[in-house]
């Protein structure tokens, strides 16, 4: 008998939630998000990683001394450093000291995403894949659902006020939606970003202590570091976001005409493959245009004082690496963007969908 009662309050919870639109959206954001943070987190790892001017993947070792160390990839071979001092390698492929030019110089070479997600399992273990996952999982619901959610109420608002559904509308959205999203859950990512430069396998640095840390040397204020740079990176989320309803918009009338003709339904499932289609090649073109904002608040979250602002960061990682500094870590940005898209925005249209089936008594 407590079956039935529990399955018809579960019921009764759900035909609520599909009676509540703003809700749905908040519910649709939130585990949007979160299924493609999980299955992107190591990527995200690697990316901020290789964003940074602090980590290049080099890891101490038993016998080393004071001087840098970095991890060479098998049948890389260095330069001699500009100071006359050459690089000395004990095994190629593993350990190699090198002096401060020389280590400027590997910077420059491409580290590949195999060697990289390699060379974080052997030194920190499979929890370094992982690392900042936590307030991953703890920002991404309220940060997609509050995206969402803004856009989802902007769009409706301005659609009454405005041609519906216009590229102007799509824009003032997602504006809105990202200014709302970067200021509420800023110090959330700036902890991830400081877990994840974290190289250390044993004592490695806990989320409480990253607080206590920032807190103890900026005060509130250095939570909010590299905020400027995410509000740039709202343009990124405009060209997104336009694109993809755009790209949606032309598959669906495509589609919808290929079923007219046919005389049938469309299935939920092409629905699906075409938003995941839509929010791939959306974010895609996105991330290349706006990515240099991404570099710029990663090196703005670093310890010390050399970043201080958006402009003066962009100006010294042009000097120290040129324009190929800009865009550090972009094809693993790419690798992790396309499929995390894909699945944060199928899922987010995927319940959308299915409380809407609710609402209208089409599932019961």
């Amino acid at each position: 008998m407590s079956y039935f009662v529990y399955a018809s309050k579960s019921k009764h919870r759900v035909a609520y939630m599909a009676s509540n639109d703003q809700l749905i959206h908040l519910a649709a954001g939130g585990l949007g998000g979160t299924a493609g943070a999980v299955l992107t987190c190591p990527l995200e790892v690697v990316k901020t990683r290789l964003q940074s001017s602090i980590s290049t993947f080099h890891y101490p070792t038993a016998t080393s001394t004071a001087r840098p160390t970095c991890l060479v990839p098998k049948y890389s071979t260095f330069h001699p450093a500009a100071s006359g001092t050459f690089v000395t390698v004990r095994n190629v492929g593993t350990i190699a000291n090198v002096s401060e030019a020389a280590l400027v110089h590997a910077r420059s070479r491409s580290l590949g995403l195999y060697f990289c997600l390699r060379q974080i399992v052997v030194h920190e273990g499979m929890k370094g894949l992982f690392k900042g996952l936590g307030p991953n999982l703890v920002g991404v619901i309220p940060s997609r659902a509050i995206y969402f959610y803004s856009y989802a109420n902007m769009k409706k608002f301005l659609n009454t006020r405005m041609n519906p559904d216009t590229s102007l509308v799509h824009i003032y959205s997602a504006v809105t939606a990202g200014f709302c999203a970067c200021t509420t859950t800023n110090p959330i990512w700036f902890i991830k970003t400081k877990l994840q430069l974290d190289q250390k396998r044993k004592n490695s640095l806990t989320c409480t202590e990253c607080i206590k840390n920032t807190y103890r040397t900026y005060g509130i204020a250095g939570f909010y570091k590299g905020i400027t740079a995410s509000y740039v990176g709202i343009t990124e989320t405009v060209i997104h976001f336009v694109i993809y309803e755009a790209l949606k918009e032309r598959l669906k009338s495509q589609d919808n005409l290929s079923y007219n003709r046919n005389g049938g339904e469309e299935p939920f499932i092409n629905s699906f493959f075409r938003c995941m289609v839509a929010g791939a090649m959306s974010k895609t073109v996105a991330t290349c245009i706006a990515y240099p904002h991404e570099v710029a608040r990663t090196r703005l979250r670093e310890d010390g004082n050399k970043y201080q602002t958006f402009i003066q960061t962009l100006k010294q990682v042009c000097k120290e690496g040129g324009v190929k500094g800009m865009y550090g870590g972009l094809c693993t940005q790419l690798v992790r963007q396309i499929p995390n898209t894909a699945i944060m925005m199928a899922t987010y249209e995927g319940v959308l969908y299915y409380f809407n089936r609710i609402n209208t008594g089409e599932d019961t």
